[in-house]
């Protein structure tokens, strides 16, 4: 197995086009799909070691005491696809207790999360055909060619169909019902709605490691677009909409600043922000309506007893 390293199909050229495009709106904002280049992915991971970030550790428990019932309800020589690999922690929990998968796809935008995460796969289950693929998976892609299984496995944890504006997530969901084809099943962990304090105490953790994740996408900017960012002049601040139901992520201006970038002018008051991520919450009958209307079935889903996060077990719909 080697991993193919070529840059994928999202050049500076569409980043710049992307950048530009939201900075100039009334409201800024930024893809939050930018943060993860391969310094915003190991922040990230360390974001999820933090006591105040909730979703990974009680998604990892779900996935541990529930992985027997899921691979039941897989079957067996399933093909694993997982949308967003990340460091693969909780997928090797769940690789441990499926019956003899046929191979295990991840997919992810950065080639060097991508590379560790293979390696990690590929020591602890030597025996298992790994085929990733780095691609932006919220854009056109394609599944290499698989081998043979019962049906196709995809697994998209940590719960980034937050990430989703709620259209969006539906069409999102469809495509990967229509991918994932006749048989095809879907593992997913979804955030819950909660108290306020709750939420909003794992986006702004103690330790300020949300916030260097945040202000990382405008080092980035500055690294691959040639913009004068200065870092110091911007404060992370994450608020919950309870209205809109999301977790809003923010790089506030903490003065007037004009921002140079590829012959533009990007001019911020002070107060204004920019607005780098939503991540919306879901309550439980929200999601299955949701699934429902994108072609999925509920056949199982899993919450804590704190009703903090959830993991959903779907299969396909008949398509119209």
């Amino acid at each position: 197995m080697t991993l193919d390293t070529t840059p994928i199909p999202e050049p500076n050229g569409q980043f710049l086009a992307d950048v530009i495009d939201g900075l100039n709106r009334p409201h800024k904002q930024l893809p939050c799909k930018y943060l993860y280049d391969d310094r915003g992915s190991q922040l990230f991971n360390a974001i999820c070691e933090l006591p105040e970030y909730y979703p990974t550790r009680v998604e990892l428990a779900l996935t541990e005491r529930f992985a027997p019932e899921i691979a039941q309800r897989v079957g067996e020589r399933a093909n694993l696809i997982e949308l967003g690999s990340g460091s693969g922690l909780k997928t090797r929990t769940l690789l441990t207790h499926l019956e003899d998968p046929s191979a295990y796809i991840p997919v992810d935008i950065s080639p060097h999360e991508l590379k560790r995460c293979v390696r990690a796969i590929s020591e602890r289950f030597p025996e298992l055909h790994v085929e990733p693929v780095v691609a932006d998976y919220t854009s056109d892609w394609s599944l290499p060619r698989l081998p043979r299984s019962a049906r196709s496995l995809f697994y998209f944890p940590g719960s980034t169909i937050g990430n989703f504006e709620p259209r969006a997530a539906q069409t999102f969901l469809t495509q990967q019902a229509a991918l994932a084809g006749e048989q095809g099943a879907l593992l997913i962990g979804v955030d819950l709605k909660k108290d306020r304090a709750i939420l909003e105490a794992a986006y702004n953790d103690r330790a300020g490691v949300t916030a260097e994740f945040n202000l990382n996408i405008l080092r980035r900017i500055n690294r691959e677009l040639g913009a004068d960012f200065a870092l110091h002049n911007f404060r992370h601040q994450a608020v919950y909409n309870d209205r809109a139901g999301r977790i809003e992520m923010h790089l506030i201006s903490e003065r007037e600043q004009h921002i140079s970038l590829a012959h533009h002018t990007i001019a911020l008051k002070p107060g204004e922000s920019i607005v780098t991520e939503h991540s919306y919450k879901y309550a439980i009958n929200e999601f299955a309506d949701l699934a429902e209307n994108s072609n999925w079935r509920t056949r199982a889903f899993w919450a804590d007893p704190q009703g903090l996060f959830s993991l959903w077990y779907l299969e396909t719909s008949e398509l119209h």
